[in-house]
């Protein structure tokens, strides 16, 4: 172990692994332990936290909010984009963890700390974002990944460990846990043990965030998101902060049952695997995004997004948020936002969002070019005739030198 670190910034959620983590730091590195939790809207209580590392004699305690920078720039710059990985699975997991690097590296910083430290398991992708995230901001930072190098690999010598260093192990601990979890503000992701077949259904109670659309309300329920420059900013005309906006579409999608995924993903370390994801809030804001941006971009600059959505949605899910071409990806994604102000109308029911009305006053629809009745002479039918004729040139002399040789 290095000598040289005196003090580490741990990632800090008071749960048995980083309590395990934190007791183990200061043996292996013989080094103060700063703790920092992130309040990302995970909906615990985070109280319990700064007890356990007063507990444990940590003297540097960091518990934060923030949730609203968390949405603000973060949550809504990924949404800008509509990024979707894989097609499905809206990154819920995979944008808390550039904040959360960000914090470690700024207070590793303001502290004088030699390193930082994460919990992440050596089989997922978070260990890959945290440290990517961490060395783009501060490339001589120092970053130990504990289940990299001891030797408790396993649920049975992580509870021989606490229990001999008087860390207190929570009852639900000392059996198999059913399934692993991870929340925040945008969603709920469930892994692991009753999980890891995909050939079978996952069990009800895995889900915490949504109500099963069999049992969800059988009237539908109507309601109203306002944009401006692509970000949500109000619903049914109340506005709100960014945090509380996407606090109130949870609401509204967990009781409708909107926003469930149950998905096999193919993780940036190699390996598939299965999770149920819900994102409740985060599946209506999609749907109407894309709803009012439907009538204010123009179709090139519509396209052009959803070719680099993919590539975007990767790079994040990837852990690669701060890096150039991401940001450079960004700054377009934005420039496409300028007139993407507006409201849309979407329909809750039984698990679906559907957008069932927009309005903006930088809409591109024009009534008077679509009508099937007679419209105001703007468009000239006949301009057809040359336009198709132009576009079905190639296709003409492909078609006739098929018919000449017959292939």
């Amino acid at each position: 172990m290095s000598k040289d670190i005196k003090k580490v910034v741990l990632a800090y959620s008071g749960g048995l692994d980083t309590s395990i983590i934190l007791k183990w730091l200061r043996e292996a590195y013989d080094c103060e332990v700063v703790t920092f939790t992130a309040d990302l809207g995970q909906g615990e209580e985070l109280e319990p936290a700064r007890a356990k590392a007063e507990m444990m004699g940590v003297k540097d305690i960091r518990i934060e909010d923030v949730r609203e920078e968390f949405v603000s720039d973060f949550v809504f710059p990924m949404f800008r984009a509509n990024a979707v990985y894989e097609g499905v699975y809206l990154l819920g997991t995979s944008i808390a963890r550039p904040l959360i690097a960000k914090r470690l590296v700024e207070i590793a910083e303001e502290t004088g700390a030699d390193a930082i430290a994460h919990g992440a398991t050596g089989k997922g992708n978070d260990q890959v974002r945290f440290e990517l995230c961490a060395y783009a901001l501060n490339p001589a930072i120092k970053v130990i990944a504990p289940w990299r190098e001891w030797d408790l690999q396993s649920r049975t010598k992580l509870i021989e460990y606490a229990e001999k260093n008087q860390i207190p192990v929570p009852k639900d601990k000392r059996g198999e846990a059913p399934f692993s979890v991870d929340a925040n503000l945008l969603h709920t992701s469930s892994e692991g043990k009753v999980l890891e077949d995909p050939g079978v259904e996952a069990p009800d109670y895995v889900y915490q965030r949504t109500v099963d659309p069999v049992d969800a309300p059988n009237e539908p329920e109507t309601i109203t998101i306002g944009f401006e420059k692509g970000d949500g900013v109000s619903v049914n005309g109340e506005k709100l902060s960014p945090a509380a906006f996407l606090t109130k579409l949870n609401e509204l999608g967990g009781k409708h049952g909107v926003g469930r995924l149950d998905l096999v993903e193919n993780r940036f370390v190699g390996m598939k695997s299965r999770g149920i994801y819900e994102t409740p809030g985060g599946t209506i804001l999609l749907a109407a995004h894309r709803g009012i941006e439907s009538i204010t971009l123009d179709r090139g600059a519509a396209h052009l997004k959803d070719e680099i959505m993919p590539r975007y949605a990767e790079l994040i899910y990837n852990g690669f948020w701060f890096a150039p071409e991401r940001e450079m990806l960004q700054a377009l994604i934005d420039k496409s936002q300028e007139y993407v102000t507006g409201e849309v109308t979407v329909k809750l029911y039984k698990g679906s969002a559907q957008v069932v009305a927009r309005t903006s006053p930088y809409s591109l629809y024009s009534e008077d070019l679509v009508t099937f009745e007679e419209g105001t002479g703007t468009y000239d039918h006949h301009d057809a005739e040359g336009f198709i004729k132009l576009n079905g040139l190639r296709l003409r002399t492909f078609g006739a030198r098929k018919a000449k040789f017959g292939f």
